[in-house]
């Protein structure tokens, strides 16, 4: 197989840079495709010289306006970073806990995960998705022309994405097991938290978080929530890396 890419978008300080070194420490562990890692941020202070780095893309967005992820709508531009072929997108805050292989050999033109927080939508989790770069260029144009009316019509970019993939008739899932939430997947129900700890799910590779907590706050056992409680994680420590 001819080398793949992976990427990942960095900006603000929402997520410090241990963010970005472990992700590329996971995929390097878990991924046996011959790949490039480039990140795309405004500062590279600090992230690891394995890592290839290149210019936040730019967006034209109002000022004071809710980010909700919009930025990622930029990858779809036509040769997006100079790059070509079929690549994957990595949210920061995932955790790899197995081979990541079998993301590019999936039967699919665009692959992304379901949604579980709202599993009789077609939306997509935009925490992990393939694509060809280049081939939905119109899905970013279409956006900057009309940014009011698709800002009126849904909350956030992944919204957005699904929609626009899904008239296309191109939108896939990967498979459920695959990429279970920590949340809604990983975690016990409320009455069980408090005897029972967070664990990986059978034949998952990629735990999502989205949201609260993060992977440090589910480290310790700090949902950040009142209404929900959760035990420590310890085992993700072994996953999440340099």
């Amino acid at each position: 197989m001819n080398k793949v890419n992976i990427i990942c978008i960095k900006w603000g300080d929402k997520f410090p840079v241990k963010y970005v070194n472990r992700l590329f420490g996971m995929v390097s562990r878990h991924l046996s495709i011959p790949f490039r890692f480039i990140c795309f941020t405004e500062n590279n202070t600090g992230i690891r010289s394995e890592v290839e780095i290149q210019d936040l893309p730019e967006l034209d967005l109002p000022l004071g306006l809710l980010e909700r992820g919009w930025r990622k709508l930029t990858i779809f531009k036509n040769n997006f970073g100079n790059l070509s072929g079929s690549t994957l997108f990595l949210d920061l805050d995932i955790v790899v806990v197995g081979n990541l292989d079998e993301f590019f050999t999936f039967p699919g033109d665009f692959l992304i995960a379901h949604d579980k927080k709202k599993p009789k939508k077609i939306e997509g989790n935009s925490s992990i998705f393939r694509f060809e770069i280049g081939k939905y260029s119109k899905i970013l144009s279409y956006f900057e022309k009309n940014f009011e009316l698709v800002k009126s019509e849904v909350r956030h970019e992944q919204a957005y994405l699904s929609r626009e993939l899904h008239k296309q008739d191109k939108l896939k899932y990967w498979p459920d097991e695959w990429v279970p939430s920590f949340k809604y997947r990983c975690c016990p129900s409320w009455i069980k938290s408090w005897f029972q700890a967070p664990f990986i799910p059978k034949n998952a590779k990629v735990i999502l978080f989205h949201g609260l907590p993060n992977p440090p706050e589910a480290i310790i056992g700090c949902s950040k929530k009142w209404y929900r409680h959760i035990q420590p994680s310890p085992w993700i420590e072994k996953y999440w890396k340099v």
